[in-house]
């Protein structure tokens, strides 16, 4: 339980990192090139390419910190499979946004930052399961053990 605990923490660091990230870049970008009066879409946009940059920030600190002795030798195959789960959370943040922005006519800046807080814990919830059983689970990322090879010497 303490293992668990502790990497709830660490998880949980490297998220508010990650949130920081997507939040500053979000709000850059519908500040400026993506406004809504200037882009009709552009929350939305803003919120696809900030969530982008947090995966990416995110992996990296979950790779090597919160599930360090859970990763594999080669990156490739966890770096895939950590993006198609963390563009699943991105599906609930946008569908938390597009419902409130959209559906609601929420459109206030505080209005589409609330909106994106909401989506950002739901799909954390969501990706620290995933991550926890799919991505990083011990049963898939550990070496395999190869049996001694035997080799019979003819009487």
């Amino acid at each position: 339980m303490r293992r668990l605990i502790a990497q709830l923490a660490r998880f949980g660091a490297v998220g508010a990192v990650g949130f920081v990230v997507d939040t500053a870049v979000f709000n850059l970008l519908r500040a400026t090139v993506l406004a809504p009066d200037e882009v009709h879409s552009g929350p939305f946009w803003a919120k696809v390419v900030s969530t982008i940059v947090a995966i990416f920030v995110n992996w990296m600190g979950n790779r090597y910190w919160t599930f360090r002795e859970q990763r594999r030798a080669t990156a490739t195959r966890e770096g895939i499979e950590f993006v198609v789960v963390s563009l699943g959370g991105m599906v609930i943040a946008l569908a938390t946004l597009g419902v409130s922005h959209y559906a609601m006519g929420l459109t206030s800046v505080v209005s589409d930052n609330i909106a994106n807080i909401v989506g950002l814990v739901l799909g954390t919830i969501f990706r620290f399961w995933l991550y926890k059983v799919w991505v990083y689970h011990p049963e898939r990322t550990a070496a395999p053990v190869q049996e001694p090879v035997r080799t019979e010497v003819a009487p």
